[in-house]
């Protein structure tokens, strides 16, 4: 009788010790640093979502070699993603990196994206607008 409040302590401590890492990216492999990273953006506030994503791609595209890259991602937080993605921003700008050209700072290349994702978003709901303004309708159903 004794073993099971020990038992049920051991337990709870194990569960709670597996639910502390929600925060961070698991990179024990691409496919699960993919999802985690798709998990974390979906919690983040919009603001900061695009950013975190930008980041996170940057660091994926200065970091070819998948150790290299799982073992930069493995365990960190979006804020340190975020981090890690502007100072690989700055020292690409710093190098002379031919995509960056276009942007004199880090805030103004995350304002074109978020732009370009908001101008997306507005595309893909007027085309479904359309879409259900040219369809039939041959619905029965009938609000009453």
């Amino acid at each position: 009788m004794k073993k099971l409040p020990a038992l049920l302590l051991i337990l709870s401590c194990a569960t709670l010790i597996a639910c502390g890492r929600g925060q961070e990216i698991n990179g024990h492999n691409t496919s699960m640093a993919y999802r985690s990273v798709k998990g974390l953006k979906n919690r983040l506030p919009p603001d900061t979502r695009i950013e975190f994503e930008v980041s996170f791609w940057t660091i994926r595209d200065a970091k070819k070699d998948d150790k290299e890259f799982l073992s930069a991602v493995d365990g960190k937080t979006p804020d340190e993603i975020i981090a890690l993605g502007k100072e690989i921003y700055q020292e690409r700008k710093a190098a002379g990196f031919k995509g960056y050209e276009a942007y004199s700072s880090w805030e103004e290349m995350i304002a074109k994206f978020g732009k370009e994702r908001i101008d997306q978003d507005n595309k893909k709901n007027t085309s479904k607008d359309d879409q259900n303004k040219n369809k039939p309708n041959d619905s029965v159903m009938y609000k009453l």
